[in-house]
């Protein structure tokens, strides 16, 4: 009877088992969730897993909020605040007080961090001075003496921004105004030099002519103590008898003027000396719009003054080397900009700002833009995208996945003559050199940027960060004045693991035994979906009770050729608010989507040189060609014996196949040695080991990561490092301090990486 019960409960299991089989495979094909099998997650408050250690961005030091600083220039006039501490922290920090110094730096960036997320905007002096305040409430004579030492250092201002979506405008805004200054310095410089000079030719004339040699005017020139002293009709008298009677052309005088006047009168840039508007001068004209159509607007109203302009300078330069030829020149400017100024006139008159939100564009603007990129706007274009994953425009379409800004970055890119840069708003301080490359760029240039400001419950910067690793808003920059190919021209590194499909990251949790258990998780599209409350639809949560060997990790589903996964369906690892675990599997038109975004993805790699097909088959066939003249048809292996008609010839020694870039050397054979190491070459710069110990391990200019100090920790922290690293290049050698606690495990831990 008993073994009977048995047989039974394990048939019931299987039965059971099998139920649940078939409503997570109902669910995945059809979308389907059957009663009492599946929960919904619209109100569970799930969160990728690998975002259970992101709740609080305030506790975190990373790389917003930035300081727009005010008296900086190019790419060092942004800087985060994180790295403005630990500049100041190198430099103070270095004596026996250096630990209370950082103790007390990092309290005083926590506080401005979180004012600077309450107050929009703020300077950097308001907010140091805010913070500062509320420490020194306490009294401490230390830590007073910590923070007038980092003042003293810290000597600098500017706008403090955090990663919100107002972010990437201002950001923009402020390196544009650091290139315009530049320019408008130069401009002014030149303009003056112009100025000075014509206005010396006709001062020179004034004083040869009858009016400058006039008694009157002579007795102006003298101090009133020296007037009686002097004859002056007679002193007028003498000179005009001297003085060359050579003046200028009355034609030429003219001209002079009206080339002052046209210089002196431009509005294109502050005038000399700032300018004094309440005389009467026109003010400046704006160059930063909210609208294309209304900079092109602008911009065909002021053709035809910067055409003039740039004809007054060009003018302006014969006068005064004296090689004006009215007979040759006056023809010339005549007819002079009617066909448009040439590119290299542009390079004297400042570039348009245009801010463009990606939800207000229609067709039509798109064409806007490009035909004013055509038509030799210099126009700096800000599109942003506050949400990619709206809704398809066709009743149950694809996801759009910023559609509109990624068409028009595409379209630039095959025109050629554009600067394209793509990033989302997490990713712009690292983007800041190629943001400044097409801000100064010798032409139009397109900045299509993911605020993250979607509304879905996650800080933008997460949100923002998350679009970037889950390739569905993947950086990357286009700049045709690099080099005459796409391996000068286009830019894909700063994406995180870009050789790979999706990025891989470690995960460790604690499951019902109290063990520790980890294993690598690929962050794809369905994990960035999955932040969305709207798209709720496309996920399901299993029970604990009955999560079963059919569910896999979804990034299985999404290799280029996914095989044996017939009877199985996708999953993600999710965390409720409590961050406690949960899996929730997810339906098929999602995966498919996943696809696509993958797809993509690898569109965009073959573009950076990372995989690309066609040299890979090229080296395939280069390698066949070298293997079948290194092993000639002739020899066979059989008998050993070659047909009579062949006659063994010595094959010619073949050309060394050219691998291309992407294509890895053979690595050197493992060296076992005591001391610890990495193979920084292979590093796919994927964070676990700088997050364990940043002291022990850094980032080298590639972003790959070697080992800097190995006394700046313990071996357990090399041990584990070796253990959460994606691809076994850490090689923990022998513990250095032979004193350390639990070396006999920690060896045995070591060994496969020794």
């Amino acid at each position: 009877m008993e073994q009977a019960l048995k047989n039974w409960s394990v048939k019931q299991d299987d039965i059971n088992m099998q139920a649940g089989l078939q409503a997570h495979i109902a669910f995945h094909l059809s979308g389907m969730r059957p009663r009492g099998e599946l929960d919904t997650v619209d109100e569970l408050g799930l969160r990728p897993a690998l975002f259970a250690g992101y709740r609080d961005l305030g506790k975190l030091r990373y790389d917003f909020p930035l300081v727009l600083l005010r008296a900086g220039a190019g790419e060092a006039s942004v800087q985060s605040l994180s790295g403005l501490f630990d500049g100041a922290l190198k430099e103070i920090a270095a004596g026996a007080d250096g630990e209370r110094l950082r103790k007390h730096a990092l309290r005083l960036e926590r506080e401005i961090r979180a004012l600077a997320a309450e107050c929009a905007g703020a300077s950097f002096s308001d907010l140091w001075d805010q913070a500062a305040g509320r420490l020194s409430a306490q009294n401490d004579d230390l830590l007073q003496n910590s923070l007038d030492r980092l003042r003293a250092v810290l000597k600098l201002d500017g706008e403090v921004v955090d990663c919100d979506q107002a972010m990437p405008f201002r950001l923009c805004l402020h390196l544009w105004q650091t290139v315009h200054d530049q320019k408008a310095r130069r401009f002014q410089g030149d303009i003056g030099r112009l100025v000075v000079k014509l206005s010396d030719i006709l001062r020179a004339d004034f004083i040869r002519s009858p009016e400058g040699l006039s008694a009157q005017r002579l007795k102006a020139s003298v101090g009133g103590a020296q007037r009686d002293a002097f004859d002056f009709e007679a002193l007028s008298r003498l000179l005009a008898g001297t003085s060359p009677k050579a003046l200028l052309p009355d034609s030429r005088r003219q001209r002079i003027r009206w080339l002052l006047s046209v210089l002196e009168s431009q509005r294109l840039y502050p005038a000399l000396g700032g300018g004094d508007t309440s005389s009467g001068d026109a003010e400046p004209y704006g160059f930063v719009f909210e609208s294309c159509a209304d900079a092109v607007a602008a911009y065909r109203e002021r053709l035809p003054k910067m055409i003039e302009l740039a004809k007054a300078i060009a003018m302006a330069e014969l006068e005064i080397e004296g090689e004006y030829n009215e007979s040759k020149h006056d023809a010339f400017f005549a007819n002079f900009g009617a066909d448009g100024l040439d590119p290299g006139n542009f390079e004297l008159f400042p570039d348009y700002l245009i801010r463009v939100h990606a939800a207000d564009m229609q067709a039509a603007d798109n064409d806007t833009i490009l035909q004013a990129f055509a038509a030799g706007l210099r126009a700096k274009v800000l599109v942003q995208t506050d949400d990619i994953l709206e809704p398809s425009p066709i009743v149950g379409g694809n996801l759009a996945f910023g559609l509109r800004s990624k068409q028009l970055a595409n379209t630039a890119i095959g025109l050629s003559g554009f600067y394209v840069l793509q990033s989302s708003s997490s990713n712009l301080l690292r983007f800041r050199e190629q943001l400044l490359r097409g801000l100064t760029y010798p032409g139009p240039a397109l900045f299509s940027v993911f605020s993250g400001a979607s509304g879905n419950g996650l800080p933008p910067y997460l949100n923002a960060a998350a679009a970037m690793e889950s390739r569905a808003f993947p950086a990357f920059a286009y700049d045709p004045s690099a080099g005459p190919d796409w391996a000068s021209r286009f830019y894909l590194e700063d994406n995180p693991q870009a050789e790979l499909d999706w990025p891989v990251h470690g995960f460790a949790y604690e499951d019902e035994a109290h063990q520790r258990i980890s294993e690598n998780l690929a962050f794809t599209l369905v994990d960035f979906v999955a932040c969305d409350r709207r798209h709720a639809r496309h996920f399901a949560r299993v029970p604990r009770a009955k999560w079963n060997g059919s569910m896999v990790p979804a990034c299985e589903f999404l290799a280029p050729e996914p095989k044996g996964l017939s009877d199985k369906v996708p999953c993600l690892l999710m965390v409720d608010p409590n961050d406690v675990l949960q899996k929730v599997i997810v339906d098929d038109k999602l995966v498919r989507e996943a696809r696509r975004c993958a797809e993509m993805w690898r569109s965009l790699q073959e573009l950076g040189g990372i995989h690309n097909s066609h040299a890979a088959r090229l080296l395939a066939q280069e390698r066949k060609v070298w293997e079948a003249q290194s092993h000639p048809a002739a020899e066979t292996r059989g008998n050993g014996l070659a047909p009579a008609s062949v006659t063994p010839a010595v094959a010619p020694t073949p050309a060394a196949p050219t691998a291309p870039a992407t294509v890895a050397e053979p690595a050197e054979p493992e060296k076992k040695t005591d001391d610890p190491y990495i193979e920084t070459a292979r590093c796919t710069t994927c964070n676990e080991c700088t997050q364990i110990n940043d002291k022990m391990f850094a980032y080298d200019a590639n972003k790959q990561a070697s080992i800097v100090n190995p006394d700046a920790g313990t071996y357990r922290q090399l041990v584990e490092a070796a253990e959460s690293c994606q691809v076994s290049i850490i090689h923990p050698g022998k513990p250095r301090n032979p004193n350390e606690p639990g070396l006999d495990e920690l060896l045995k831990r070591a060994e496969p990486f020794l």
